[in-house]
């Protein structure tokens, strides 16, 4: 009988249901583990699944019996991968169930940023309105969607997403080439090219090491139109301490953030320090977390087990 060893289900949001395989095997479950108990958890596991505890060369190493591993995720960082692939381990992610959940997360972001919504509610809140001596009043900068450019960083499923959104609301989409890339292909902007001319800038990319601070001062020097910095994709992209030196000297007219380079963030991230800025919101790595999102997650981390236990593997990286 396998032993299937699910290291995080706290991760996973309390509305969802957490089936299990329809095949005979022994199910072990943590809510959370932290990574000096990975190894002792998965020792004798023949499937792991995990979202964010991470699973390294030793731990797999000491995990004789570990044939498969499943993430509850796309993003697949958490795992030795090339050490997996040495030892013959499947490793499988999920793929497309934040089709819907992201790109409305992002636009919600671009909406309540492009609208000045958290200023004027802390306005309302703070007594403006009604000291006002007229029906409204213009502390915050309002800028329509339409006619604005949209500089997209990404362009795979969720990128294409989130600009079929735009052009929806009659912005112009730009997606930007890689950042060394000698010719631009097909359907893509020049990296410096979107940087000067867009209006809002939204990241959908993966966190590697070639991206990793994509962007930094200077590239937001070359932000001609102070554009919003929008960034649901992962921390670590965007230079933090960077970012808020552009908002301090007006570099960029705000920023939308879920996720940041360390999560939780620890008390010395800058952008902690600009919380109350009515031009800056950071949520906590939610822009996922839609219910039917991360049903369909399960469901896709289920299928992909029971493949495996099949010899069918789905989804292997």
């Amino acid at each position: 009988m396998l032993k299937v060893v699910f290291l995080d289900r706290d991760t996973i949001g309390p509305s969802v249901e957490i089936t299990r395989p329809a095949f005979a095997h022994e199910w072990v479950e943590y809510g959370k583990t932290a990574p000096e108990d990975v190894p002792a958890r998965i020792a004798h596991a023949d499937i792991v699944i995990t979202n964010k505890a991470p699973v390294r060369e030793g731990a797999i190493d000491g995990a004789s019996k570990l044939k498969m591993i499943a993430v509850a995720a796309t993003g697949h960082d958490v795992i030795d991968l090339a050490f997996a692939r040495e030892r013959g381990i499947i490793v499988s992610n999920v793929r497309g169930y934040a089709i819907n959940t992201v790109p409305e997360h992002t636009f919600a972001l671009i909406f309540a940023l492009r609208r000045s919504i958290v200023g004027f509610r802390q306005d309302v809140i703070g007594g403006e309105w009604q000291r006002a001596n007229q029906f409204c009043f213009f502390t915050h900068p309002i800028r329509d969607l339409a006619g604005s450019t949209l500089g997209i960083f990404g362009r795979g499923t969720l990128g294409k997403s989130v600009a079929k959104i735009a052009e929806a609301f009659g912005m112009k989409v730009v997606f930007a080439a890689r950042k060394d890339a000698e010719t631009v292909g097909a359907g893509y902007t020049a990296f410096d090219e979107v940087l000067e001319t867009a209006d809002i800038i939204s990241f959908h990319m993966p966190l590697t090491p070639t991206t990793r601070n994509l962007i930094g001062m200077e590239e937001f020097r070359r932000m001609k139109r102070k554009p919003l910095i929008i960034n649901t994709a992962r921390g670590g992209l965007v230079n933090e301490a960077d970012l808020v030196t552009a908002l301090d000297e007006g570099l960029i007219a705000g920023a939308g953030f879920d996720v940041l380079t360390k999560e939780p963030p620890l008390p010395d991230n800058p952008l902690l320090t600009i919380l109350d800025r009515p031009n800056v919101i950071v949520t906590p790595h939610v822009a996922w977390a839609s219910d039917e999102a991360m049903q369909t997650l399960w469901a896709q981390v289920v299928s992909h087990v029971e493949n495996f236990e099949k010899g069918t593997p789905t989804n292997a990286l």
